[in-house]
């Protein structure tokens, strides 16, 4: 009996299988399939971003809900572009998100695709071309032009075997000549018309050394790890779409153990977003961000750096769901998810980042006490900390304001607020410098309100967040926003370049920030809600002890709210 989707771990049960698990359901039904088994297969040649998370998150929760398997191959055919630093990457990355795979190298078969290839060149199907590259692109057509057959095409099967040979062996220049399927150069899709093979490249390989010459081209290669591994069900993204009929090809016309299936979705496009490879090697290469992780990148190591969780990504994947049409996904939906997550999980905590200093007159000079904060008012299982309260603390300048207006209900001359789990003060003096700038504030505060409620029932409109001069600890807090200024990246105005629109606020640094004692000891990546500032984490890379550092995760504001209300 074919295994059943797996009910605990779908969430598709109220909704409906999407059309690739339907693709599966049909295939197992009809005992095409008997196990299922998928496959993710990146290129070592740079950081996973978040559009491979969502990959990750299909094809290995596709095999928890069939109870199958998903392998985590790695597609290492070109040895110009890979590095072992990229493989450890993304085996950290897949791991992050929950999965424990089995690893696979392509390199690993080199040898049966060398093997498959010398298939093709006996039965015909391929030969050794020796015109240039230029020379191939014109003869190529155009999507309304056939091509032209290379003068080349035709030679014998023992010429193509020599030639072949002489290949492999490095005896031959690196694009004097290369092997070709012999398919149809008059074909309707430009794809088949006889496409490369294999191509000269003396390189040292990441794991296989210098033992090869020569390096199969990924259209080639594709299929045939695939049934190598006897993967059922090879997805990728929509732009293989019109790859489909050479891969079948591939397979078809050498002695291949099974023919897997390939299912094109479409690939996930973020707001504010690049995701291109190249573009986010030359972000990292010439130092417009701070390497792969920086915060600001939609990398997962970036994602992770920033304070977002495994399950949030993994959420973000199942909601945005699987399509046959390209669209954009507003990253506002993102920032709720982890928004809404941080919100139920992180503890709360107080930090002031443009300090402005307050010193409470009639407070017993020298004195410092200890005040119960809960860490989580929706979870009383997280518990209390002790936040300590002096004559001299820290709030922030934007909560004052010398001439503040009725609705201003924060702290202003003459105007009682409370302090969070302290005491409510007046501002009864403002100190300013030469320059006018206000440097402190001189206020008075009343006993008998510790906790944050009056005996008298009388009441204040505003609540102030805080840190004690005294006990508080400096510390660097870095305000990220997103890295781009253009909300769709495709949409760029004609003759500009996508870093002309790299947003200048995408990181603000604070470094004469004050935050609670007790963060000092914030394990790294710990994410907290920092009280009417947002949700941030401590930095995975330079938060310690003597140094706190702490990364915005997402500011409160709930944009993506307000967005569904209004639609």
């Amino acid at each position: 009996m074919a295994p059943a989707m797996n009910e605990k771990n779908s969430d598709e049960k109220t909704k409906g299988p999407d059309f690739i698990r339907q693709i599966i359901n049909d295939d197992l039904a009809s005992g095409k399939v008997k196990d299922v088994h998928t496959r993710f297969p990146p290129e070592p040649n740079g950081y996973l971003h978040i559009g491979h998370g969502k990959s990750i998150c299909l094809n290995f929760g596709i095999a928890e809900d069939y109870k199958g398997k998903c392998n985590l191959r790695f597609d290492d055919t070109n040895p110009t572009k890979e590095d072992q630093e990229y493989v450890d990457s993304i085996i950290e990355d897949v791991n992050w998100l929950g999965f424990e795979p089995e690893v696979f190298f392509a390199s690993d078969y080199f040898d049966q695709m060398y093997a498959w290839a010398l298939e093709l060149i006996k039965s015909g199907k391929a030969y050794v071309d020796s015109q240039n590259a230029e020379q191939m692109r014109e003869n190529r057509g155009t999507p309304t032009k056939p091509g032209t057959d290379s003068p080349y095409r035709n030679r014998s099967v023992e010429e193509n075997l020599e030639l072949f040979d002489k290949m492999t062996k490095g005896e031959m220049e690196e694009g004097s000549c290369i092997l070709r399927a012999k398919i149809d150069m008059a074909h309707q899709n430009m794809n088949m018309r006889d496409p490369a093979i294999y191509r000269i490249r003396k390189e040292s390989h990441h794991r296989t050394g210098d033992k090869w010459k020569i390096y199969p081209m990924y259209d080639f290669a594709h299929g045939y790890e695939d049934a190598i591994e006897g993967i059922t069900h090879s997805i990728c993204t929509l732009e293989f779409e019109n790859h489909r009929p050479l891969y079948d090809w591939f397979l078809d016309n050498v002695s291949a153990p099974c023919h897997p299936q390939q299912i094109e979705f479409a690939r996930l496009n973020l707001s504010y977003t690049v995701m291109s490879k190249r573009k986010l090697l030359e972000l990292v290469s010439e130092k417009i961000v701070n390497g792969w992780d920086d915060p600001r990148m939609p990398t997962l190591s970036g994602f992770r750096r920033r304070g977002y969780t495994p399950s949030s990504i993994r959420r973000f994947a199942r909601e945005i769901g699987v399509s046959k049409v390209n669209s954009m996904v507003d990253i506002n939906f993102l920032q709720y998810i982890i928004r809404e997550e941080l919100n139920e999980s992180a503890d709360r905590a107080m930090a002031v980042i443009d300090p402005l200093k307050v010193t409470i007159t009639n407070y017993p000079e020298g004195q410092i006490e200890e005040l119960e904060g809960e860490n989580n008012p929706g979870n009383q299982d997280a518990g209390s900390r002790q936040i300590p309260f002096g004559r001299e603390l820290y709030i922030e300048k934007s909560d004052f304001m010398e001439d503040a207006p009725k609705k201003f209900f924060r702290l202003a001359p003459g105007r009682e607020v409370r302090l969070k789990h302290a005491y409510f003060i007046t501002c009864d003096e403002v100190i300013k410098d030469d320059k006018g700038e206000v440097t402190e504030l001189l206020c008075s505060y009343d006993p008998a309100t510790r906790g944050g409620d009056a005996p008298d029932g009388r009441k204040v409109k505003g609540t102030l967040h805080w840190v004690s001069a005294d006990k508080g600890v400096k510390a660097e807090v870095r305000l990220y926003d997103n890295l781009f200024t253009l909300e769709n990246m495709d949409d760029m105005e004609e003759g500009k370049d996508y870093k002309d629109y790299i947003n200048p606020e995408s990181l603000v640094v604070k470094t004469d920030c004050f935050v609670e004692p007790s963060l000092t000891q914030a394990p790294a990546g710990r994410g907290y809600q920092f009280l009417r500032q947002g949700y941030f984490c401590a930095d995975i890379k330079d938060h310690s002890p003597e140094h706190p550092v702490f990364n915005r995760t997402v500011a409160l504001k709930d944009s993506w709210a307000k967005i569904q209300k209004k639609g």
